[in-house]
Order: C-alpha cells, then structure tokens, then sequence
C-alpha cells in the first residue's frame, strides 16, 4: 500500500525531474599532446651517422707496416779491402793509457829517455798530403817532436780535414817533453799555404820523458806491479777504442792489436815509495758497417743478393784475423773473417710508398712481393671502403718493424 507521501501528482512530477546538464549529455573528449620536438629523434640518429662518417675520415689512414728481411751467413774467407776515390772501406784508430802503481824502493839510477805520445794530423787540403820521416812538429810552446815514419793524410776541407794518427817523439830527453794534449804545427810548412791547412793535435799527454837520477825499485816487486797494470789496462784501453767509433762504422772482435811499454819510475809522494808506470797502446780497424756487410752478402754463395743496402745487426758473431795490422797511412788491408754474420736488409721507406702509390690493395702486395728487402709487408687502408692508396707517395705512411731475431 502506497502511503500518501510516495504519490506525487502529475502536476509537480515535471518539477522534480531536472533535465541533464549539456556535459552530462555531451561524451567525453580525450586531448591529444604532440611532443615539442618532433624530429628530435630522427636528427639524433643522422648527427650520430655524421659523426661516425666524420670519425671514419678522421682517422683514415693509408700505412704499410715492413718487416726487413734477415739472413745469417757462414763466413770463413779472406778479404781485401782497398781505398777507392769515394769510399773508406777502413779506418784505422789508436788510443792510449797510462796506468800506475806505488812500491817500495830500492835505491836510485842514471836514466836519459824522450817522450813520445800519439797526435792526429789534420789536412784541410782538397788533396792527399804526404809527410816524410822525420817530419818536424812543433807544440805552442816551442818544443819539437818528430814522427819516424812517413805518412798520407787524405783530402779533405776546412769544415770536415782529413785525418790520420801517428806516434811522434821529442826531439830531446827529459821530462820537460812530457807536455799533456795540445795542438801542434809543422815548422816545414811556415809561409806556405800548407802551414794554416795541415796541423795536428793530440788528446792524450806525451809520456816517457826523463833524465837524471830516478829511483828504482826490486826486480820481482816491479815485474808484479806491471803485470798488475797491464791487466789493469787491457779493459779500459778497449772501452778507449770503442768510444771512438765512428758512427756508422763497426768494430769486430780481434780487429785491434794493443802494445805495452814500460816507462820509467818516478819518485811518489809517499816517501820511500816509487810509482811504475806502464803505458798501453791500442790500435783498431773498424768499417762501414754497410760496406763490409755488402762484402760479405756478395761472397756468399747461395744467398742470391744483388747489391742491395744490407748492414751487420752485431759485431760479436765475427771474428778478424790479420798477418800485420796497417799503418794510419795504409791504402789497403788484408784480413780473414770466421763466424756468423747476421744481416738484415735496409728498407726505404721512399722507394716502398713509389712502390705502393696508386695501386690496389690486391696490386701493392704483389709488387713488394718481389722486393727481397721485405719478409713481410701489412697494407693498413681505412675507412674500410677505400681499397686504393694515394697517387702522392708521401701521403702513404711506411712503417718499418723490428725484425725478431
């Protein structure tokens, strides 16, 4: 049963009945947002591409990484080497020490003996330079040392004399000659063009000059003391020899022949002791590394070398042999080589980039196939799709390894 209140009368039922709000009625809308950047993405991946092309061209490169070739070479032959008009196939080099040591004395002796030391003489001439026996050289101070052989100092210039070393020895006895290095002149060629162009000087003092009473000392305590100072000697005057090396010149073993002589004794400043003295004296023959090189490859039998530049990689694995070392002045010398010699090829770096310019990958290993300088070549061409390297032979890098031995 309805109560009275449910009922509502027609009249008020529109009343209560609210129409629907436009929004109510209307559907709902979804708002679309656009990004604020819409190519954002696609230039980020186009600078990235830029850049990995840039990055590519940047480090582009065109490089051929050689390895020489190396060879060893049984070598037991005689060889003859002579001076030619453009070449030095040897140098002959001296050095010379004194060494000495304190021992008790044993009484006194009369002595009269000259100095005498080593001295190179120079010509700035633009020919060869002849001294006889006997030529006079004299010290800015006047004192004259003679030299007892005849010598030849090549041509040579004012900026680079030609040189030879040569043992001289004063002209009178006594201590006063034992002058320490010093340049000297040849009074011979005084108002001569000569006298400004030829001279010498010596790197070490003149030694051996005494006369009057010296102490001495026993036979056997001297005889010990110089045996001692020869041993002493023999390792320092070799390291001498070795600093005197001309570059690019080798010196192998047995190829220096080394003298002794001993000097006379001289009171020490310890009273009662006298000092022994031993001078040693060391002259060497050392080479162009390539021009004895070439002459070993060259008589070789089998090796198949056609003159190319080849050097020494060690000295030690040789050994020289000679009947008589030469003189300074000496124009040829004959000696036998025994032992191992290892070579390695000298690679030009000019002549591989000639060699490589303009061709193909595939072309340029063909070409420095046949080069017997190289044992192995890497051709390096980047970016990955370049496949031919530069017409301009100085735009191609040529790098050359260390060989393993």
């Amino acid at each position: 049963m309805r109560k009275l209140d449910d009922i509502i009368p027609p009249s008020r039922r529109k009343e209560t009945e609210q129409p629907l709000t436009s929004s109510a009625r209307e559907p709902l809308r979804l708002t679309r947002r656009y990004p604020k950047f819409p190519f954002a993405i696609p230039a980020a991946i186009a600078l990235v591409i830029v850049a990995s092309v840039g990055a590519l061209f940047y480090f582009s490169t065109t490089r051929v990484e050689v390895t020489p070739n190396t060879v060893s070479v049984a070598v037991q032959s005689p060889f003859t080497t002579n001076m030619g008009s453009s070449t030095q196939p040897f140098q002959v080099i001296t050095a010379q020490k004194v060494a000495s040591q304190s021992v008790k004395g044993s009484g006194t002796k009369a002595v009269s003996t000259s100095s005498s030391g080593i001295i190179t003489i120079y010509n700035a001439q633009a020919k060869t330079q002849r001294l006889i026996a006997n030529t006079r050289f004299a010290t800015t101070a006047g004192l004259i040392f003679r030299i007892h052989e005849a010598v030849s100092i090549p041509a040579g210039s004012k900026a680079s004399p030609g040189s030879v070393s040569a043992k001289v020895y004063a002209d009178k006895a006594g201590d006063a000659y034992n002058v320490g290095p010093t340049s000297f002149t040849i009074p011979g060629f005084a108002g001569t063009p000569q006298a400004s162009m030829v001279y010498a000087r010596s790197s070490s003092a003149m030694t051996g000059g005494a006369s009057g009473t010296v102490p001495v000392v026993d036979a056997v305590a001297e005889s010990q003391a110089r045996t001692a100072l020869v041993t002493a000697l023999a390792p320092d005057l070799l390291k001498s020899i070795e600093a005197q090396v001309p570059s690019g010149f080798i010196l192998l073993p047995g190829a220096a022949t080394t003298t002794y002589e001993a000097l006379p004794s001289t009171s020490s400043l310890t009273a009662g002791q006298v000092d022994v003295k031993e001078q040693g004296s060391i002259t060497a023959v050392v080479f162009p590394n390539a021009s004895l090189a070439k002459a070993i490859a060259s008589s070789a039998g089998g090796l198949g070398y056609q003159g190319e530049p080849i050097t020494l990689t060690s000295a030690n694995t040789l050994t020289l042999s000679a009947t008589e070392f030469p003189s300074a002045d000496a124009t040829s010398f004959t000696f036998t080589l025994s032992g191992t010699a290892s070579l390695i090829y000298t690679v030009d770096s000019t002549r591989i980039a000639a060699a490589v310019s303009g061709k193909t990958r595939t072309a340029a290993q063909a070409a420095l196939s046949s080069y017997p300088e190289i044992k192995r070549a890497v051709l390096i061409l980047r970016p990955f799709w370049r496949q031919t390297f530069p017409l301009d032979p100085s735009s191609i890098s040529i790098v050359v390894e260390e060989p393993n031995r």
